[in-house]
């Protein structure tokens, strides 16, 4: 069996790799730039991809094009930089989950954060002026939820039990743990009017694309948060400045952009009620190697001749 590892810091995850599928003839690329030589160099069976450098310049082509290729292995969740793809000739599965539990903690600190009024605060805090406070408690707001998948899920896992109220948005809405209430996706606006906070955790689509734009902000209850640990683009971010500048929403905390890295020029970095961060929720000390782990496993799975997991379709989005 032949393995190419496409990443930028393949030490991080070889020892696993040779431990594990030991006898497998491994080769490494570590730029986007150099992936169409070396598939041609030492056409691989399978390749274990992370997109370490963004979705721009990502060589799908050339990995569609290698025709000794049968599997490729996405390192994270997101499939969107695949598409358009054969789903018919190339396999793909993805690491869904490995994220999900920093992202559900990114999540919460995020509603705490907000609830309990720090960025009043800190602002106070910065001025040296002390002044009566109070704080607010989680129990009886409500967390929607955009996309009830693993990092959904584990969201939904820390809310309900600290007394919020959960509701959420899911393409086959199925009765979901610690969720009330699971609509249809067109029942969006219906849920967002409902919401104290609302996550983002979709996979980027051609239908999820600008899903929150205008009329879905004018949706929202005055006072509303919204949190965003899914894709870039989902949320239209000329809508979300409107509403963040006019008061609608009492504010924001951004882990994701139409553009990566956020321009300087942006006017959300000057926003005092917008938390940014660099598309880090789901990077943790050691999420590479539990990357490649569950990378292992489904090799392993795949030589008894069971069934892989986390099979997604990048025509579909997942």
């Amino acid at each position: 069996m032949k393995l190419m590892i496409h990443y930028d810091k393949p030490d991080f995850v070889l020892d696993i790799l040779r431990r594990r599928l030991a006898g497998t003839a491994i080769t490494c690329c570590t730029s986007y730039a150099d992936l169409p030589a070396a598939l041609e160099r030492e056409p691989p069976e399978i390749l274990y991809s992370v997109r370490f450098a963004g979705t721009p310049g990502f060589p799908r082509a050339a990995i569609l094009a290698c025709p000794t290729l049968h599997w490729v292995s996405v390192g994270g969740a997101g499939i969107d930089h695949l598409a358009p793809w054969d789903s018919s000739r190339l396999t793909v599965t993805n690491a869904a989950g490995v994220g999900a539990e920093t992202m559900a903690q990114y999540t919460l600190a995020a509603i705490l954060h907000f609830t309990l009024g720090f960025p009043e605060f800190a602002a106070r805090q910065r001025e040296h002026r002390w002044s009566d406070g109070k704080v607010a408690s989680l129990k009886g707001l409500t967390l929607a939820i955009l996309g009830l998948g693993n990092t959904g899920r584990a969201a939904a896992s820390l809310a309900g039990p600290l007394g919020m109220r959960v509701i959420g948005i899911r393409a086959n809405p199925i009765a979901t743990p610690h969720v009330e209430h699971v609509a249809s996706p067109d029942k969006l606006n219906e849920v967002l009017a409902e919401a104290d906070f609302v996550l983002v955790s979709l996979p980027l689509t051609r239908r999820t694309r600008h899903l929150l734009d205008k009329r879905q902000f004018a949706s929202m209850k005055r006072g509303a948060v919204l949190i965003d640990v899914s894709r870039g683009g989902i949320v239209r971010h000329a809508a979300l400045l409107e509403s963040l500048k006019d008061g609608h929403l009492q504010g924001a905390a951004l882990d994701v952009f139409e553009t990566e890295p956020l321009p300087r020029e942006s006017p959300l970095w000057d926003l005092p009620n917008v938390i940014i961060t660099p598309h880090c929720s789901s990077v943790y000390e050691g999420w590479e190697r539990r990357s490649v782990e569950m990378f292992c496993d489904n090799v392993e799975r795949w030589q008894r001749g069971e069934k892989r997991r986390n099979i997604v379709d990048p025509c579909r989005g997942y």
